[in-house]
């Protein structure tokens, strides 16, 4: 019973550490930089307008 709980902690602290490195490693990447523009971005004009002949 004691070496089941054990072994459950330890488990959960890696796997929270790890989430947690991931976390820090996409804030430093700037996936959170902006979160508001990709919403607004499909109301930019981005396309070239096409010339006819």
């Amino acid at each position: 019973m004691f070496k089941s709980i054990l072994i459950l902690i330890v488990l959960s602290l890696c796997l929270g550490t790890a989430a947690w490195l991931v976390f820090i490693w996409s804030v430093k990447k700037g996936d959170y930089d902006d979160i508001e523009r990709p919403k607004y971005r499909m109301l930019d004009d981005d396309d070239e307008p096409e010339e006819r002949p």
